[in-house]
């Protein structure tokens, strides 16, 4: 599976690795993807979500209900 956030959507970048003599090569920046898992009260259920750090600081302050709505409203199954 891709390096890529349930929630926000955070994909890798890609950019040019750049060596002492100035050749340049490809290389990619992944985002920091972390598996959590989360109590889902309203179906009683654990879901294990693929989230940047980013993506686990917004379930934090808008709660695991809101986000697994968000997620879902992106056509991801959860």
């Amino acid at each position: 599976m891709s390096a890529h956030c349930m929630l926000t959507g955070a994909q890798p970048g890609f950019g040019n690795r750049i060596s002492h003599s100035h050749r340049r090569t490809s290389r990619r920046f992944d985002p920091n993807i972390q598996p959590k898992r989360y109590w889902l009260p309203s179906e009683g259920r654990h879901v294990r979500l693929r989230l940047s750090t980013k993506g686990i600081k917004t379930v934090d302050t808008i709660g695991v209900e809101a986000a697994v709505a968000r997620i879902r409203a992106r056509g991801v199954k959860v």
